[in-house]
């Protein structure tokens, strides 16, 4: 098992990103499809077409987000903690991945910096 652990640079406000990783219609904007998602604790979420599924576990409004992924059948439960902190008028996106099975992790690595943190960051970043 191995864990994912990086911080990124997001030209947004805390609660924006907080949206952006919560609020299902603006999931589906930046990630191009529809998501289950809500705030309730112990709540079930699927992204894309069911690609990523698991139970959220805690929130802190616009600062933290710690979820459940699952992988099937593993002992270990993979945890991801997503930590938002203001930076001036930006917002450092702190994201730990925890307990991602080997054969898994350069997939899971890639996925969280170019299709779901790197998507966020170009949704809030448009190249026009």
């Amino acid at each position: 098992m191995k864990t994912f652990k990086k911080t990124f640079k997001i030209n947004a406000e805390p609660s924006d990103v907080y949206s952006a990783l919560t609020n299902p219609y603006t999931i589906e904007l930046w990630s191009g499809y529809p998501a289950k998602m809500t705030e309730e604790t112990d709540s079930e979420f699927s992204l894309w077409d069911d690609d990523i599924t698991g139970k959220n576990l805690e929130f802190i409004k616009d600062k933290k987000v710690v979820q459940e992924w699952y992988f099937g059948e593993q002992s270990e439960k993979s945890i991801v903690t997503i930590t938002i902190q203001p930076d001036r008028e930006d917002s450092q996106v702190t994201v730990e991945h925890t307990n991602i099975p080997d054969k898994d992790f350069a997939d899971i690595a890639e996925g969280w910096r170019e299709y779901y943190i790197g998507a966020i960051i170009n949704f809030f970043n448009p190249n026009f």
